[in-house]
């Protein structure tokens, strides 16, 4: 049963991905713990696989629509590797409950500011 809920959450998390842009932290991240019960660094390690194959459907598919700005994807995906080892590296000396702490206050700061954007934004 657990693994038909995620089956259809992964569905959903790609539906999300390919109408926002979001997916994986948002939704796959808290999914991989609620239908598999994997632990935060567990889970973020399984999305960051998960985030590329998804990330590599959704840019082609943009891409054949114009929308892929590829000078600003080469410097940052060129870039957040870096980022990502040093992220590793602390994922694995902290405590699990510091990790998902982290990663609800990140949410809901992301959350928040695409609120304040959208209220700001005339329709």
């Amino acid at each position: 049963m657990n693994e038909l809920l995620a089956a259809l959450f992964a569905v959903a998390g790609g539906l999300a991905g390919g109408l926002v842009g979001v997916g994986g932290g948002v939704l796959f991240v808290p999914a991989l713990t609620i239908f598999l019960g994997l632990s935060q660094v567990q889970r973020e390690s399984t999305s960051l696989l998960m985030i590329v194959i998804v990330a590599l459907v959704g840019a082609y598919r943009q891409s054949s629509y114009g929308n892929v700005n590829v000078r600003n994807a080469i410097v940052i995906g060129v870039l957040s590797p870096l980022g990502v080892l040093i992220g590793v590296h602390i994922s694995n000396h902290v405590s699990e409950r510091v990790l998902q702490l982290s990663f609800a206050a990140l949410a809901l700061f992301m959350a928040l500011q695409l609120v304040r954007r959208a209220l700001r934004t005339p329709a």
